[in-house]
């Protein structure tokens, strides 16, 4: 696969909190959103499925969600109000003077894809990958998971869901304290909302991965989508490269 350049970037967003993002390769614009402990780099990058989207001709776009990555991670639970990704995925389209892109994310990105649709985005295709139609319409279904992650730190039990959630959070340095804030973000989409997303969908799953609920019925309950299955569960299925493969084929098709 061609190797391409990484451009870093930087812009303050609605409120001011800075926030960075990624591009690689040329073309028409596609933002690719990280998904929650993780950032563009171990999402989008280190695997290679940025690569195989920008060998389709695309410039992709990679931002890394407030209290992520290389963005600010303010403590102050004023950053964190409702909707604030979404606001953030405006104001980054806004930043560029995007008209004309697609959208899409894994996991909490592809329901900052969902956010960012039910405020007025207006890409030309969209991508859920890593969810489900139950992790857009009850986003609150998982909070409390993640909350006990992150408030036992330390104490979760070897192997558990939990324990290997921590381990993740270790490989990517995330913040605790900005990561609790991030899930006082989470918006729902009731269903009719999701049903009327009429752009042309893809949602790419992982065919063990249930985490963010059925992803066959986010593609039925969508106007115009289909329905790929990648190797892999919630967690493992970020390595695959056939995750990138199938986004970067949607994409081009």
């Amino acid at each position: 696969m061609a190797d391409f350049p990484t451009e870093k970037h930087v812009f303050a967003s609605f409120d001011g909190v800075e926030l960075a993002w990624q591009e690689m390769g040329a073309g028409r614009p596609v933002i690719l959103i990280h998904g929650y402990f993780s950032d563009a780099d171990t999402n989008w990058i280190r695997y290679g499925h940025a690569a195989a989207v920008a060998a389709k001709g695309f410039r992709v776009i990679m931002p890394d969600l407030r209290g992520h990555g290389a963005s600010a991670k303010p403590h102050d639970p004023a950053s964190y109000p409702p909707d604030a990704l979404a606001r953030d995925g405006h104001a980054l389209v806004a930043h560029l003077g995007l008209e004309d892109y697609d959208l899409g994310g894994y996991s909490l990105g592809a329901r900052t894809t969902a956010r960012m649709l039910a405020t007025g985005a207006t890409p030309r295709r969209i991508v859920f990958s890593g969810m489900g139609l139950e992790g857009l319409t009850m986003a609150e279904r998982r909070a409390g998971h993640f909350r006990h992650i992150l408030t036992n730190l330390s104490k979760h039990e070897r192997g558990s869901p939990a324990w290997l959630a921590e381990a993740f959070l270790k490989t990517t340095g995330g913040d605790p304290v900005a990561l609790l804030g991030v899930i006082d973000t989470f918006v729902s989409t009731p269903p009719d909302v999701v049903a009327g997303f009429d752009q042309p969908a893809v949602v790419v799953n992982g065919v063990d991965d249930d985490d963010n609920g059925s992803a066959a019925a986010l593609a039925a309950h969508l106007s115009d989508a289909a329905l790929v299955e990648v190797p892999g569960n919630h967690m493992s299925a970020v390595v695959k490269p056939e995750l990138g493969q199938a986004i970067a084929t949607f994409l081009a098709g």
